[in-house]
């Protein structure tokens, strides 16, 4: 009687090829099973050659050539038939929702699963679905273990203690940023006083990429904080065009910062992390902003537009709403629309882009200008006596809120009584705001 017989749970091979890591790749993807190395495909016994160099061979496929690595599911071990030596590797179903070869990553060549005696290439779809699941069971950014492995906290604690929040010993237990095995995790990274993540703003030269006229790095900290510079530069950037012939004076502006603010949360907080930041650009006639991985698994375009929320990063939403930066309302993408159309969206697996283009009068007098019309810019408008001292504090601390009235004085190039005397009106004027103690404190722009 023929004891080893190829089924969907068995597959037999004669001898050693590289084409093990496919089939294992496919029980891994599938309900696991049994390679037999040794065996013909009619289940006559050979046995193996070389046995420990092909031992070796398998090990090496296990440790270094599958993603995720698969140690845990593989197991290898050697019988004795007919006095012939086979190996029998054996694959549990995996851990992990998908599996493949590296050399191939997650694409259809390196994503298999087994169906009858055969393996199956998986279509981009099955590949999508079982990726992001991956990340739903258990989300990606409280599993992913951090880069760095000393962090630290400071302006996150400052954040919340202004908040009201107690804080303590268990601050970073309480806001999930270790992961099971009590490492930092990749929440933690964006949320660190340090990290290795930028996040670029360019101002290009025209209508397209071909030149850039402006290049600034908010990134390399707390996200919040990164959040709070990108937007006092949106601020800063957009111009006001003033009708002072009527009463009451109109005022027209480049583009409608809630639906700007709106978009660069939606690109933060829905963001496929481990892929890369998301990405914005300035361009004469619009604002692009582009975040990474698509859709949430599920969510149809209709539900997206209809702004029902279904956060790819849940953890990291409930950070943002405990510092009442979003609300979860889902207004957001409706807020967009009603002011743009549907076609401020350009939505693809990968990608959503979100393009706010400027009002054509005001943008039309900023070119002809040669930059920003006037009352417009950093000041917004606002009346009562800024003096170009003021201006220049006020720039400086939208993109270094951290810096102490000294080191203003030392990086514009005028004196201590001076920045403190403009910190002082512009705090008068509501223009700005002390988050924090002298010390340890940073600013914050608030028009």
């Amino acid at each position: 009687m023929q004891k080893y017989i190829e089924s969907e749970s068995m597959e037999l091979k004669e001898k050693y090829s590289d084409t093990i890591s496919k089939e294992i790749v496919s029980f891994l993807n599938s309900d696991g099973g049994t390679i037999v190395v040794g065996v013909k495909d009619n289940g006559y016994i050979t046995g193996v050659d070389k046995l420990d160099e092909t031992l070796r061979k398998i090990s090496d496929i296990i440790t270094m050539q599958i993603e995720p690595n698969p140690q845990d599911e593989v197991s290898t071990e050697v019988k004795f038939e007919e006095q012939k030596p086979l190996i029998l590797i054996n694959v549990s179903k995996g851990a992990k929702n998908i599996y493949c070869q590296k050399k191939y990553g997650f694409s259809s060549s390196g994503c298999t699963i087994r169906v009858g005696t055969t393996c199956k290439e998986m279509t981009a779809e099955q590949i999508k679905i079982r990726y992001e699941q991956n990340f739903i069971d258990s989300e990606y950014m409280l599993k992913k273990r951090s880069c760095l492995s000393e962090l630290s906290f400071r302006e996150l604690k400052i954040y919340y203690t202004e908040k009201g929040f107690h804080v303590n010993d268990s601050f970073e237990t309480n806001i999930n940023l270790k992961n099971e095995k009590g490492e930092y995790n990749l929440l933690a990274e964006l949320l660190a006083d340090k990290n290795n993540i930028p996040f670029i703003f360019v101002k290009f030269q025209g209508y397209n990429k071909a030149s850039i006229s402006e290049r600034n790095d908010f990134g390399y900290g707390c996200l919040l904080t990164t959040y709070t510079k990108i937007k006092n530069k949106l601020v800063a950037e957009n111009a006001c065009l003033s009708n002072t012939t009527v009463r009451p004076r109109v005022d027209k502006y480049l583009y409608d910062i809630d639906c700007v603010d709106e978009a660069l949360l939606n690109a933060i907080v829905h963001n496929d992390w481990t892929i890369t930041e998301p990405q914005i650009s300035m361009f004469y006639d619009r604002i692009e902003i582009l975040s990474h991985g698509g859709l949430p698994r599920g969510m149809t375009k209709k539900q997206f537009f209809e702004g029902i929320s279904k956060p790819r990063n849940a953890t990291l939403m409930r950070i943002f709403l405990s510092m009442n930066l979003v609300e979860h309302t889902g207004h957001g993408v409706p807020t967009i629309v009603e002011k743009y159309g549907e076609e401020a969206f350009e939505i693809e697996d990968n990608y959503i882009k979100c393009t706010i283009p400027f009002d054509r009068e005001v943008m039309e007098y900023r070119i002809k200008n040669g930059g920003i019309p006037q009352d417009g810019g950093i000041n917004g408008g606002i009346n009562g006596g800024i003096k170009p001292s003021d201006k220049k504090v006020l720039s400086h601390i939208i993109t270094w809120p951290d810096d102490t009235a000294t080191q203003i004085a030392e990086k514009c190039g005028i004196s201590k009584r001076t920045v403190e005397r403009s910190l002082a009106f512009l705090q008068e004027k509501g223009m700005v705001e002390r988050i924090g103690n002298n010390r340890n404190g940073r600013w914050i722009v608030i028009k």
